[in-house]
């Protein structure tokens, strides 16, 4: 994939398949407008929108990078990896652990809701019209919205930070494979696994340097360092680690359309990253020539 010198990649994005807003339709016109000449589209344990991100790619002009964000959780902590470019076919190692995720998800968040309604309104039903379809990866944001059309709470994160938190009496867990487990996966594969954002202490989600070294000695390729939710500390922390261990460092918005104030473009990776990364996978981008107004 050539990499224009002054390229703007954005590689965290998610669109209606998981937890975002957008279709991919709208996100990839997001980011023409943002100007941006790369995404990596990175929906939560699914490659379900490679197909319509195939056929947006050429015509918004933005080159697309094919990706998966993978659910991981090392005792009661989740960790996500990002996986660019991996063999997306269903006899992987790495497809029978998302479909596995997926099941247990969906398992999951119907027991949460029963839970939930017997204090709020909320249905089933309710939570499934906040679904744009059934390749979707159902998760909290899901029955966040449906509390928010409901009347229970004033947006997501009033229902993250109350009804759906991890303390709360209506969690439940759902299955994810141990960190290290989905690096190897990922490798196995052919894709690229991240860290990604790492050090995000504000939701529970920060990774003990124990197990990022574990995630390092089975295959880890790359760090997202610049995120939204790491301050310059941690920035400086995991360019430290990444350099030590010769990996990659990346940015990315984490996008969600209006699910998050995380707005495209606002951490990206640089050209330079991005041109020695891709090659080392055999996947493909998708996507013209990068176009500008």
């Amino acid at each position: 994939m050539p990499i224009p010198a002054d390229a703007r990649a954005d590689l965290h994005t998610h669109s209606t398949y998981s937890d975002g807003t957008c279709t991919v339709d709208e996100l990839l016109a997001e980011a023409r407008a943002a100007r941006l000449d790369v995404i990596a589209l990175t929906d939560h344990d699914t490659t379900a929108g490679w197909d319509d991100a195939r056929a947006a790619a050429s015509a918004h002009g933005v080159t697309v990078i094919p990706g998966i964000e993978v659910t991981a959780e090392h005792g009661r902590a989740s960790i996500h990896i990002l996986a660019l470019l991996p063999d997306p076919g269903p006899e992987t190692p790495l497809a029978h652990e998302l479909q596995r995720a997926r099941a247990s998800r969906r398992d999951r968040a119907r027991a949460m809701v029963e839970a939930i309604a017997c204090d709020h309104p909320i249905t089933w039903d309710q939570v499934q019209e906040q679904v744009a379809g059934e390749e979707t990866t159902l998760g909290r944001p899901h029955i966040a919205d449906a509390l928010v059309a409901a009347g229970v709470v004033p947006d997501r994160g009033a229902a993250f930070a109350s009804i759906l938190a991890p303390g709360s009496p209506y969690y439940v867990r759902h299955y994810a494979p141990a960190p290290e487990v989905a690096v190897a996966a990922i490798r196995q594969a052919g894709g690229i696994p991240i860290a990604a954002h790492p050090a995000s202490s504000g939701r529970g989600e920060n990774v003990p340097e124990e197990i990022l070294e574990a995630m390092i000695g089975a295959g880890l390729l790359a760090i997202e360092v610049d995120h939204r939710e790491h301050g310059e500390a941690e920035r400086t922390r995991l360019r430290q680690i990444a350099r030590s261990h010769g990996l990659w460092t990346t940015g990315g918005s984490d996008y969600h359309g209006a699910g998050k104030p995380n707005r495209l473009g606002e951490n990206l990776t640089s050209p330079e990253m991005l041109e020695a990364m891709v090659p080392a996978s055999g996947g493909a981008s998708w996507g013209a020539e990068p176009m500008r107004p």
